[in-house]
C-alpha cells in the first residue's frame, strides 16, 4: 500500500520518540510530499500497518516496530553458473622484466630526526617550598 510506504517515511522523519501523531503525519506528507491523503485511507492504512505489524499504536500516536525499523534484506536471485569456458592454447612466456629499484628516502628521515632531539631538551623543574604550617592552641 503506497499510503503505508508515506506513513512509515513519515515516522522515520519525525523522529519522535513517543511516537507521531496522526495530524504530525498529514502535515509532513503535506509539506514534503505535496499529498493530501483522506482520513478514511489514512485510517485504513494505519490499521493495515497495526495489523501487518510494521506499526505500533502508542495512546493516539504511531511508531515504527522494531522489525520496521531494522534494514530490508535484499533478495538475492540465485546465480547462474557461468558456461564453461573453453581451453585456449598455452600462451609463451614472455622474457622477464628488470625490476627497477625504488630509491630510498632515508635523506629526509635524517631531517626529521634532529627536529625531535631538539624538541626533547627541557630544563630541570625547580621545586616550590612548601609553606609552613601555623600551630593553633587548643582552648
Amino acid at each position: 500500500m503506497a499510503t503505508l510506504e508515506l506513513v512509515k517515511e513519515s515516522i522515520l522523519a519525525l523522529k519522535d520518540r513517543t511516537g507521531s501523531s496522526l495530524p504530525a503525519i498529514n502535515k509532513w506528507i503535506e509539506s514534503e510530499k505535496k499529498k493530501v491523503i483522506k482520513k478514511h485511507v489514512m485510517k485504513a492504512a494505519l490499521k493495515s500497518g497495526l495489523e501487518k505489524g510494521v506499526l505500533v499504536q502508542v495512546k493516539a500516536s504511531y511508531k515504527l516496530s522494531a522489525e520496521a525499523k531494522k534494514p530490508p534484506k535484499k533478495k538475492t536471485a540465485p546465480k547462474k553458473k557461468a558456461a564453461p569456458k573453453k581451453k585456449t592454447a598455452p600462451k609463451k612466456k614472455t622474457a622477464p622484466k628488470k625490476k627497477t629499484v625504488p630509491k630510498k628516502k632515508s635523506a629526509s628521515k635524517k631531517k626529521s630526526a634532529p627536529k625531535k632531539k631538539a624538541a626533547s631538551k627541557k630544563k630541570p623543574a625547580t621545586k616550590k617550598k612548601s609553606a609552613t604550617k601555623k600551630k593553633t592552641s587548643k582552648k
